[in-house]
């Protein structure tokens, strides 16, 4: 298929387009967007900044991509947005470059589903997989891992982490570390035990999500202190992927988990 751009979208000097691609109506793209092949641009969309963006990408009317962080330090620094393959990017999604105390790279992997208003702001991290629901909104320096879910509504707190395959509830409050695998829900929110539907559709076997519930219990809603349950969790079930990872996001928290 043949690139179709049309009369009214506005591509800078500079800008490099892949093979294939499709510019709808009165979309924007900047001098240094690198565009990769297949991608497609509704309508009314804007490509700014030092933006990388890999193939297949989809983004619909009024997203906002690679536009200057809302933070007061920035000065115009020469940082930059990397986006991989596959990511949808719903009405009027707003997507932020870097800044140079942060990295200055805002990254987002591969195949991630971003609903209308979602809002990723200057270095955050993103994962493969990752659903982000309606207006769910992303502080400066979020890392969310592979495939976890962002409810509705919700923000997420400077500096915090979601874990892999979290399910954060619709308008939660996430000021701490939303562990991997776990319900997480509330203003401000709380852990409610292991996203056990979630992991099912995942194909995870019984025996795992037995070990992830034993494990999660010992440390959180056992008579046991902390370094105690977590002793017995990694005694007990380490050996199991899953709870090595869930044991490894809570010791490697700097801000503490969600409880």
């Amino acid at each position: 298929m043949a690139d179709r751009i049309h009369p009214t979208a506005v591509i800078e000097d500079g800008a490099e387009l892949g093979a294939d691609v499709q510019i709808g109506p009165f979309c924007t793209i900047g001098a240094g967007v690198r565009l990769g092949d297949g991608c497609r641009l509704m309508s009314h969309v804007v490509l700014s900044g030092e933006t990388t963006i890999g193939s297949g990408n989809r983004f619909f009317p009024f997203a906002t991509v690679g536009v200057e962080p809302q933070d007061l330090k920035f000065k115009g620094e020469g940082t930059r947005l990397e986006i991989g393959s596959g990511n949808t990017f719903r009405e009027s999604c707003t997507v932020h470059v870097g800044t140079d105390g942060g990295g200055g790279v805002t990254r987002i992997g591969n195949d991630n589903f971003l609903m209308a208003y979602a809002h990723i702001a200057h270095d955050c991290q993103l994962g493969d997989g990752i659903i982000m629901a309606n207006a769910a909104t992303l502080a400066g320096h979020v890392t969310i891992m592979d495939r976890a879910m962002v409810g509705a509504f919700s923000g997420v707190h400077q500096f915090c982490r979601v874990g892999r395959e979290a399910f954060v509830g619709g308008y939660s409050v996430i000021t701490q570390d939303a562990m991997p695998y776990i319900l997480t829900v509330g203003n401000r929110a709380t852990s409610h035990g292991i996203n056990t539907l979630g992991l099912k559709r995942r194909g995870v076997p019984a025996e795992t999500l037995t070990a992830l519930r034993n494990a999660y219990r010992a440390i959180f809603r056992s008579k046991l202190g902390r370094q105690e349950g977590l002793a017995q969790a990694r005694q007990e079930w380490g050996d199991v992927p899953h709870v090595d990872e869930l044991i490894r996001f809570i010791t490697e928290s700097e801000r503490g988990v969600v409880v």
